[in-house]
């Protein structure tokens, strides 16, 4: 049993950082189209 409980932390665990993964990839491409926005914007 100590076993599957380590087996589910695990797994919770993994799903979180993989959360938090595509949280900062979604927040550094938001950056990304803010700055062509600005760019596409100013003429160049």
């Amino acid at each position: 049993m100590t076993y599957l409980f380590a087996a589910y932390l695990v797994v919770w665990i993994g799903f979180f950082l993989y959360l938090l993964s595509l949280s900062e990839r979604q927040r550094r491409l938001s950056k990304e189209l803010e700055a062509l926005k600005g760019q596409i914007s100013e003429g160049g």
